[in-house]
């Protein structure tokens, strides 16, 4: 089994930055993708951002093309997530995936982390 967990999450001002990492343990994860997904309150979980095994390749969701970088260290078993140029529309929890076996779909990555809250005040 693998087990995700994710840090820094956080209530931030519309504008500013925060940074997520998701740490990885237990044991070693596949060549696969690892993704963040994102679920604001009464609506369903939704992509975010998704990187390669070898961090040569990213996929963002339109919403935050721009603004959010995804990066992975495979030496440190951790993906992360820097958002920058925050909006009231990006709070949500945020949740890391890892084993991914497409981009976009959370029904195709194997293991989920228990979500960082995100809250961007106006």
């Amino acid at each position: 089994q693998v087990q995700l967990v994710e840090s820094g999450g956080g209530l931030v001002q519309a504008g500013g930055s925060l940074r997520l990492s998701c740490a990885a343990s237990g044991r070693t994860l596949s060549r696969n993708k690892m993704a963040w997904f994102r679920q604001a309150p009464g609506k369903e979980r939704e992509f975010v951002a998704a990187i390669s095994w070898t961090g040569g390749m990213t996929n963002y969701a339109d919403s935050v093309k721009g603004r959010f970088t995804i990066s992975r260290d495979n030496g440190k078993n951790t993906v992360y997530l820097q958002m920058n140029s925050l909006k009231p529309e990006d709070t949500a929890v945020y949740y890391c995936a890892a084993d991914g076996r497409s981009w976009y779909a959370g029904m195709d990555y194997a293991y989920w982390g228990q979500g960082t809250q995100v809250t961007v005040s106006s």
